[in-house]
């Protein structure tokens, strides 16, 4: 026997009204959910290989701006995503453990919040960064400030 309370409940009011649309994800979109997803893993340095990142450099010096979806690119279907990430690490971290927590990162976020079946993550490690000696500051970091090496 069905609780007649309990349909009444999940039938809409007659005076109701559900919006009807299309909703559409982009691949930027996507891409930024998957790139916040990788920064927020613990020993990643930065997305993207070296020579986009001095690319990137150039144009924020210039005022172009910042590209939050760097280093990542997606391949987008009707229902489903496939994500490739191109991340520096921090040395001493285990690479193939810091990519198998970014991979699972970047799955769970894109899928919950996508909603899209995320058919596989690609990682690849194109750098890895090295601080240079405390105190001193490493050319590059000279470089960054604007200051003369």
């Amino acid at each position: 026997m069905s609780d007649p309370l309990a349909s009444e409940k999940s039938a809409p009011a007659e005076n109701q009204r559900v919006a009807g649309g299309l909703t559409k994800l982009t691949d930027l979109a996507i891409a930024k959910v998957a790139a916040g997803a990788a920064r927020s893993v613990p020993g990643v340095h930065s997305l993207g290989s070296g020579t986009s990142r001095a690319l990137g450099a150039i144009r924020g010096a210039v005022g172009a701006g910042y590209e939050p979806a760097h280093g990542v690119s997606v391949e987008v279907g009707a229902t489903q995503v496939a994500i490739d990430i191109v991340l520096t690490a921090v040395f001493g971290v285990p690479l193939h453990e810091l990519a198998g927590r970014v991979r699972e990162a970047v799955f769970v976020s894109t899928s919950e919040l996508t909603q899209l079946h995320v058919v596989e993550v690609n990682i690849e490690v194109g750098d890895v960064y090295i601080p240079g000696p405390t105190g001193l500051g490493s050319k590059q970091e000279t470089v960054n400030r604007g200051e003369q090496p």
